[in-house]
């Protein structure tokens, strides 16, 4: 965790390694600016990148002195960098397995917060009661048993930051067994042992492939007076089921409200490490201020979860060489060619996920995407790798399996056991995620301040006001603190959380 200057100070571009064969304008460049050395050949779009040398066709385009496509045709010096003259190529490198490990020494000091601790000795940093379904078919219920709890009535268990029902669009019409299934159970699973739940009330049809009695069996789960379950073709309707849903929620409330917070130690912080809406500061402020606070956190004995594997195409080579063990890495390697399979066969490409909000930002590949995403995770050695949703079960950095669409991979996350997330952005985008709290970090000053209801912090100041990548991300890190104690975030309070539980749906609908 070496300290970084700001990598702008007053120049018109930013050069990310003396090895790259681009630099990303700071602002907009007129024809004929001077640019290291050679003149704009055209207007550069903020955030875009300008050839700082002649570029043939067929040649490596390099940004952090890593690959992010190959030149579709010769590119002279001072022309504009992007997708109309960059093409994508499905990577092929050598991997290496545990050649950086560079472990973090352990805080001289220990770090706390105000928390939840729970029977299961895991801490929640919030207090919510969850109306958790297993089928589409029980959303409404779901719904109409938490919309029955308004501020009138919660304002008598300040303690309870709120009933929240969990509902999704899958559950039946699937595979009773197989990925999709598996992945589904472990969600719920997740869900229901949350540490920020302090009651569970589980609803479901009854019919469906997704039965309720499997997952208590399989993964033991036992009711009692904070965790319920019923189904609605039990119950005998709709409108029973909803009366009786209240009344369980009702019956916890109290007991949920004798819950205080306690001082814990950072040590039992999991967050997760989420980007969207992503630009090209993404990977020169943000992501990389995250990822020193990720390794803050680790210092402590914490955890950071970074997930969409397809966002990390391409860098993939760079968290291997920090496996802790080969077969950690392997593991990884093997998530990537299961996600080559899976484009393939739905005749995609791992290059359609840059967005047109990210291509507009500057990012031209998903190569480039990638490598800005990785900086998220830090620098220190990644401990595990774990399927979507599984528990994680091992302090430090690790990584997920997920999609990148941010919902889906966020429930994966909270799943695993992340009692915070962290979401950067550089396009600007409003998220949050019931049960645990959201910090969004800005990427450029622009953003922020047309966003600041939205932001909580602005890491565009290492840009724009010189600020060093390790105090921002010593900010970010401090304000996770914080927000695990209790304050509130910018996206909890528009109230941002409440439609953003989508599990990931693997295989056929049937």
């Amino acid at each position: 965790m070496a300290d970084s200057a700001s990598p702008a100070a007053r120049s018109d571009t930013v050069r990310l390694d003396p090895s790259d064969n681009v630099v990303t304008a700071i602002r907009p460049l007129e024809v004929g600016a001077a640019v290291e050395g050679v003149a704009a050949a055209a207007l550069i779009p903020r955030g875009h990148k300008i050839a700082t040398t002649a570029i043939p066709k067929g040649a490596v385009v390099r940004k952090y002195a890593q690959v992010i496509g190959y030149a579709a045709e010769d590119i002279a010096a001072g022309a504009h960098v992007h997708t109309h003259n960059v093409e994508f190529r499905a990577t092929e490198v050598a991997y290496e397995f545990g050649t950086d490990l560079r472990p973090v020494a352990p805080a001289k000091t220990i770090d706390t917060f105000r928390g939840f601790r729970r029977e299961s000795g895991r801490v929640g940093t919030r207090n919510y009661i969850a109306v958790l379904t297993s089928v589409n078919c029980s959303a409404t219920a779901a719904r109409k048993i938490a919309a029955a709890f308004g501020p009138e009535e919660m304002a008598k268990y300040p303690n309870v930051d709120g009933v929240v029902a969990f509902v999704h669009g899958t559950g039946c019409g699937m595979a009773g067994d197989g990925e999709g299934f598996e992945a589904l159970q472990r969600v719920m699973w997740g869900y229901a042992r949350h540490p920020n739940h302090a009651g569970v009330l589980m609803v479901g049809l009854g019919c469906e492939m997704n039965q309720i009695d499997w997952l208590l069996e399989a993964y033991g789960l036992k009711k009692g007076p904070l965790f319920h379950t019923m189904n609605i073709q039990d119950v005998a309707g709709l409108r029973r089921t909803i009366e009786l849903g209240v009344e369980k929620v009702r019956a916890m409330l109290p007991i949920a409200n004798e819950a205080v917070r306690e001082e814990c130690p950072a040590s039992e912080l999991m967050v997760a490490l989420q980007c969207g809406g992503s630009d090209a500061w993404s990977g020169v402020t943000a992501n990389p201020a995250l990822g020193y606070a990720c390794d803050l956190l680790v210092a402590q004995g914490g955890a950071g979860v970074l997930a969409e594997t397809p966002e990390i195409y391409g860098a993939e080579h760079l968290l291997t060489r920090r496996a802790v063990d080969r077969k950690t890495g392997e593991k990884l390697v093997g998530l990537i060619r299961w996600w080559e399979d899976y484009t393939a066969r739905n005749k995609g490409s791992m290059d359609n996920n840059p967005s047109p909000g990210n291509k507009k930002g500057g990012l031209t590949t998903i190569l480039e995407k990638s490598l800005g995403a990785a900086a998220k995770g830090g620098t220190t050695p990644l401990t595990g790798v774990y399927k979507y949703a599984e528990p994680v079960t091992r302090p430090g950095f690790a990584f997920m399996d997920s999609p990148g669409y941010d919902p889906a991979s966020v429930t994966g996350q909270i799943a695993s056991g992340c009692n915070l997330v962290t979401f950067t952005t550089g396009r600007g985008s409003a998220f949050g995620a019931k049960p645990a709290p959201s910090l969004k970090i800005a990427t450029n000053t622009e953003m922020y301040r047309r966003m600041t209801e939205d932001m909580d912090v602005n890491a565009g100041r290492i840009l724009s006001d010189g600020m060093t990548v390790e105090e921002v991300g010593r900010e970010i890190y401090e304000q996770l603190l914080r927000v695990a104690s209790g304050e509130v975030t910018k996206s909890e309070a528009q109230g941002l959380g409440d439609y953003e539980f989508v599990p990931w749906q693997i295989g056929a609908v049937m």
